[in-house]
């Protein structure tokens, strides 16, 4: 088999791989309240506060994992790393679809944040396996196998869900075990003997990993500036139904079947117009750019609306937005040299889960704030203004990394 074909072959089990992770996470999405009431015997406000904890649980564990599992698949290679990681998840899965307590759910999130964080090896494979002029479409890929996940796992699980809250987790289980069984078959190991070091505990804990970044000054500024993006970007699972019921009235069903477009959106934009847009714009540093004003239109466009149907209008700003990131990882990855990619990646996961961490108390504290009744500024559209003003200080941190990046490297 060509190399060209053993890279389309590992790209194609990657993607469906994040599929199949995001699909997974998706599918417990519709009985997890169920699932605590029955756990805590408590009622659904609750069961959402629980809901909250089990959220911030996965992600600070997923942030001190993230550049750990990225550290060993640069010293192990991708592929163990991978494997045993979807392995942990599939039984994690089935972990949290027997568990007798409340506690034993919160077992079950801190595992998955672990098994999670395997996403960081997933893009040093993609980095790995694609050459430079490529990185971005392909890192778009993988973004639109998340959107895709996300809009098909809520629908199975709502659907497996009548069989009982726990049938969901089974489900998942199922699936993730079958990919690792798929994976230990056809996934090739991407990086070679030669291009791998030596484990060193102090790139393997997310602040050695981001001290590290620091000898690539220009990706240092970068990933500032992907940091700050995706703290807004939080802005979205966050507020979006509280705001969209709490302004326009919208039902359940509107709601998700809002969700529903916006993944669609993600998919095309990631998906479809990386290939397409970015070679048109001249290359990834233009493509960027346009990809952070956008989101900011994006999220105004969201403060702004004062009749429902505009935030479907909104909504088709995304789709240039939808190259921030993608492109913004390929300049990163091509500052980084053949040996760090998995370092990288680590270091990026690691932003995106204080993204996680603390965008979500930030976001839902201001609304709560511009929402209180007898407020003198009663403004429901804060938090996404805010989504707007941190995408121009991204935007700001990115011109810097710009202006002081050599030429992409290509070892």
């Amino acid at each position: 088999m060509s190399g060209a074909a053993t890279s389309r072959r590992a790209v194609l089990f990657i993607f469906v791989t994040v599929l199949i992770d995001s699909i997974g996470f998706g599918l417990i999405l519709p009985v997890m309240p169920q699932l605590i009431v029955e756990l805590t015997g408590t009622d659904i406000g609750n069961a959402a506060a629980y809901g909250g904890w089990l959220a911030f649980a996965y992600a600070i564990v997923q942030f001190f994992c993230a550049p750990l599992l990225g550290s060993l698949s640069d010293r192990f290679g991708r592929r163990p790393v991978l494997l045993t990681s979807l392995f942990a998840l599939g039984v994690d899965y089935l972990v949290m679809g027997i568990a007798p307590t409340i506690g034993w759910l919160f077992l079950g999130r801190i595992v998955a944040g672990m098994a999670g964080a395997s996403f960081t090896t997933a893009y040093a494979y993609i980095a790995d396996v694609s050459p430079p002029e490529r990185r971005s479409q392909n890192f778009g890929l993988i973004g639109a196998a998340f959107g895709a996940g996300f809009i098909i796992g809520p629908v199975i699980g709502g659907l497996v869900g009548t069989l009982g809250p726990r049938a969901p987790f089974i489900a998942a289980a199922s699936l993730a075990l079958l990919n690792t069984a798929f994976g230990f078959i056809v996934l090739p190991e991407s990086l070679p003997p030669e291009s791998r070091r030596q484990f060193e505990w102090s790139r393997a804990n997310p602040l050695g990993t981001l001290l590290q970044i620091r000898r690539y000054p220009s990706v240092a500024w970068m990933a500032a500036a992907a940091f700050f993006w995706q703290l807004g970007h939080q802005v979205l699972p966050t507020v979006w139904s509280f705001y969209t019921i709490f302004k326009f009235g919208w039902s359940t069903a509107a709601v998700g079947y809002s969700l529903a477009v916006a993944g669609v959106v993600m998919i095309i934009g990631q998906g479809l117009l990386t290939r397409t847009l970015i070679p048109r714009l001249g290359g990834d540093r233009r493509a960027v750019v346009v990809g952070l004003i956008f989101g900011a239109i994006t999220y105004l466009g969201y403060a702004l609306a004062t009749e429902g149907w505009m935030m479907y209008v909104a909504l088709l700003a995304w789709l240039p937005a939808a190259l921030a990131y993608p492109a913004m990882n390929a300049l990163m990855s091509g500052q980084i040299p053949a040996t760090a990619q998995g370092e990288l990646q680590g270091a990026v996961a690691s932003l995106f889960s204080m993204s996680s961490i603390l965008g979500p108390p930030l976001m839902t504290q201001l609304f709560e704030h511009f929402t209180r009744p007898g407020i003198a500024h009663h403004f429901p559209g804060a938090p996404f203004l805010a989504a707007a003003v941190l995408v121009f200080v991204s935007l700001a941190l990115l011109r810097k990394g710009l202006l002081i990046a050599p030429a992409a490297r290509s070892d």
